[in-house]
């Protein structure tokens, strides 16, 4: 197994794609913990073995140092950092029915920005001298919403644009002792899935949106992640790994008049 004695964080890893990458981990041999404000609802486990969890709070420095520096005891090394916790409600920028008026949406904004930004790098530097001396890596959890508009959801959109730079700007700082990469997710079929995109249905119509004609499953960007970890990926850093079934179907074509596939006639 190849990550067999390599030691593994992912933050949010209680849920959705958090668990398939601490699953997929797991499954190749890594030692993992997965951290979040909550605990599962059901351990996370594959193959027989369970990870670990710890209850902490990212936007919270002296708990991420903390938690750091319990790894380190426990474990003595720390081999991957997976930087996936984040989320955003659907809220238009100028949307004030929370009240409060603009101050306050603007600040609801910005802890969207706060989480899917600012607490990885917190948890990056937090895990800093454990990646070097193990020569790591951080896998950043990066989506489409970073390279598109994001109508709903700008402040998330922004933080995700921004999560993929800086993570091309720490490759670079930090190389050669630690690796660091970004997926770049499209949408990924979780438990919250009905929220998104209504009931059985729903969901197998957006999944028709994308070319491969389906949502992803959380196992299979772990099994990215894990690439991403491995020695397969020892000479990749600061890249961007689409994993999105081929993204969306420009509407324009569905919109254009001419080049549009027809019947065959029989003759």
């Amino acid at each position: 197994m190849e990550l067999d004695g390599r030691v593994a964080v992912v933050t949010g890893g209680t849920r959705g794609v958090g668990a398939g990458i601490a699953r997929a981990l797991l499954r190749a041999g890594a030692e993992v913990v997965v951290c979040a404000r909550r605990p599962p609802d059901e351990p996370v486990a594959a193959g027989g073995r369970e990870a670990v969890f710890a209850p902490l709070d990212l936007r919270r420095s002296g708990e991420v140092a903390e938690f750091f520096t319990g790894v380190g005891e426990r474990y003595g090394r720390l081999d991957t950092l997976v930087n996936n916790a984040g989320g955003s409600p659907y809220r238009l920028l100028a949307d004030d029915r929370a009240g409060g008026g603009r101050a306050s949406a603007a600040e609801r904004h910005a802890r969207v920005v706060e989480l899917n930004l600012t607490a990885p790098l917190t948890a990056c530097l937090g895990a800093y001298e454990l990646l070097r001396a193990a020569r790591g890596s951080v896998v950043m959890i990066g989506s489409v919403s970073g390279t598109r508009p994001s109508p709903g959801t700008a402040a998330y959109g922004a933080a995700k644009a921004g999560l993929e730079n800086l993570a091309r700007s720490m490759a670079v700082e930090w190389a050669p002792e630690v690796r660091v990469n970004t997926l770049v997710l499209g949408m990924v079929r979780t438990e919250l899935s009905h929220l998104h995109y209504g009931d059985a249905d729903g969901i197998a119509a957006v999944g028709r949106t994308v070319p491969l004609g389906r949502l992803a499953e959380p196992d299979e960007i772990g099994e990215a992640a894990v690439f991403l970890a491995s020695g397969r990926a020892g000479y990749v850093t600061g890249a961007s790994l689409l994993v999105h079934g081929g993204g969306e179907r420009p509407a324009f074509l569905d919109a254009a008049t001419v080049n549009k596939p027809t019947a065959k006639k029989e003759s």
